[in-house]
């Protein structure tokens, strides 16, 4: 037969041990406190006064201008040319120094005409109706044999006037400086034979010859004439053309094949 559920009312009791385990056992009995001891009692601190609220003191303070250490070249001024202009300023430079170089030119070429348009006050040269003067002057290939004499100023170069063969006027005047230096341009003729040369290294030539002359009638003339250049013979001669090149110096082209 199967079990039946009972009803509450019939289940069976449980046994005593296990209800006397179910009951919490009493806990045990706290001991007793035994009396507080009296504590004594600490002296009260002073009181602390309140703190005075803190002011910065306002000080000065000196500022030193901070010094750089010297740098060498620091006070030179950099000249920087930047690129665009590099061949602008070139060229400016260029012509500000052959402008200044033209200047010099031109100030010394004033300052020796002036010296060479004064006479030579000293000058004493014999003008008797028969004196004659004689020299040769050179320039380059140019020789011209001078006859000086007493007259009126007038020239005379291979049977020709200066005109004639001198047809430019700064070749007349190197001409005439001689004569011109020592005060006797209208007071002295010259005869003149010339050849080779062109017509500068003639004028060169004919210019030394009339000095040389001048010498020939007052020796005292020596000293000043030399200083203006009139007896120097210019030394600058046309190079000789060597064998295998085209000119005195000008090689042919070099061409390996």
């Amino acid at each position: 037969m199967t079990d039946v559920e009972r009803p509450e009312d019939e289940q069976p009791n449980e046994p005593p041990e296990a209800a006397a385990e179910s009951v919490p056992a009493e806990e045990p009995a706290a001991p007793p406190v035994a009396a507080a001891e009296p504590v004594a009692e600490e002296p009260a601190a002073p009181p602390v006064p309140a703190a005075e609220p803190f002011v910065a003191e306002e000080e000065e303070i000196e500022i030193v201008p901070r010094q750089r250490p010297e740098i060498p070249g620091a006070d030179l001024v950099p000249d920087i040319v930047s690129d665009t202009d590099e061949f602008l300023d070139a060229e400016a430079r260029a012509a500000a120094e052959a402008e200044a170089e033209a200047a010099a030119a031109r100030a010394a070429q004033e300052s020796d005409s002036d010296e060479v348009s004064k006479p030579i006050a000293d000058a004493a040269i014999d003008l008797a109706a028969g004196a004659r003067y004689t020299a040769t002057g050179k320039r380059k290939t140019a020789v011209a044999r001078v006859i000086l004499k007493p007259g009126t100023g007038t020239y005379s170069i291979n049977g020709k006037e200066l005109d004639a063969v001198f047809p430019r006027d700064t070749l007349q005047r190197i001409i005439r400086q001689p004569l011109e230096a020592v005060g006797y341009e209208s007071r002295m003729d010259v005869v003149a034979r010339m050849h080779g040369g062109g017509v500068a290294a003639q004028a060169g030539a004919l210019r030394h010859g009339i000095s040389r002359a001048l010498l020939e009638a007052d020796p005292n003339l020596r000293g000043e004439l030399k200083r203006r250049g009139f007896l120097t013979r210019d030394p600058r001669v046309k190079e000789r053309k060597k064998a295998g090149l085209k000119k005195a110096r000008k090689r042919p082209q070099f061409s390996k094949r």
